[in-house]
């Protein structure tokens, strides 16, 4: 089995804060089978509840900032300014998803030939996000928001160096009033993610990550034939020469 430990190191000076233990194999497709009778429910809950627990959500991610950017800073080390600005992107993430979802979502009428032509919008199921440790919250709320907007719910599986943040979101989504198990973080090594993935309750997986993470994922994927949607890593050079005014950037 892989090694892959999840903890928390104080950025500053390296040292350990604390440690969690790995789920194991089963009590992950314990988790992913809690998700997909939550997610049963969730599916027929109204659009305007959905809507209400996101704003919320934005509500108490607002009013909770300080302590939220400071969990972050400390977990991974961000200047507490683009923590605090991260925390800010997530409430509107919040708000925008919510209150355009309707629109997005709409059924939409197709001029055929046939009686009635039209697009469709219907759940998936259960979206497993494999997350960076970057952005610990901006790219969970990203990928689980318009995710459950749509009537989906949610498996987080962070980055090993930000578990503090993502049991944050977690419970953040439980105080805001979402029913259990639609939104769980999971501490998985990657063979029981890549179990996750096959699972019959794993209906998609998104993933921010490397090329590396995101060739396992993709084919993993592939054999289990699950939608998913990658987000990789690039290479691109950035070039400074010697005419560049550097004042000018100031």
């Amino acid at each position: 089995m892989t090694e892959m430990i999840y903890r928390t190191l104080d950025p500053s000076t390296g040292e350990l804060v604390k440690t969690y233990p790995l789920m194991t194999p089963e009590a992950a497709l314990q988790a992913a089978e809690r998700a997909s009778e939550a997610q049963r429910v969730w599916r027929e809950t109204p659009l305007l509840e959905r809507k209400r627990l996101f704003l919320a959500m934005a509500a108490r991610l607002k009013a909770e900032k300080p302590q939220l950017a400071l969990l972050m800073t400390r977990e991974m080390g961000k200047p507490i300014v683009e923590s605090e600005a991260e925390i800010d992107k997530c409430a509107l993430g919040c708000t925008f998803y919510a209150e355009n979802a309707e629109r997005f979502l709409k059924e939409e009428v197709i001029a055929t030939e046939a009686g009635k032509s039209y697009v469709r919008y219907d759940p998936l199921g259960v979206v497993l996000a494999i997350m960076p440790w970057n952005f610990p919250f901006w790219q969970a709320f990203r990928c689980s928001v318009p995710a459950m907007m749509a009537g989906n719910a949610v498996l987080l599986k962070p980055a090993p160096n930000v578990p503090g943040c993502a049991l944050r979101i977690e419970s953040l989504f439980r105080e805001a009033g979402f029913p259990e198990g639609v939104f769980q973080s999971l501490f998985c090594d990657n063979e029981t993610t890549a179990r996750l993935i096959g699972s019959p309750p794993v209906q998609a997986v998104s993933l921010t990550g490397s090329d590396r993470a995101g060739s396992a994922v993709a084919a993993e994927a592939g054999r289990a034939l699950k939608k998913v949607v990658l987000e990789l890593g690039g290479s691109d050079p950035f070039l400074i020469f010697d005419d560049a005014d550097l004042e000018a950037c100031l």
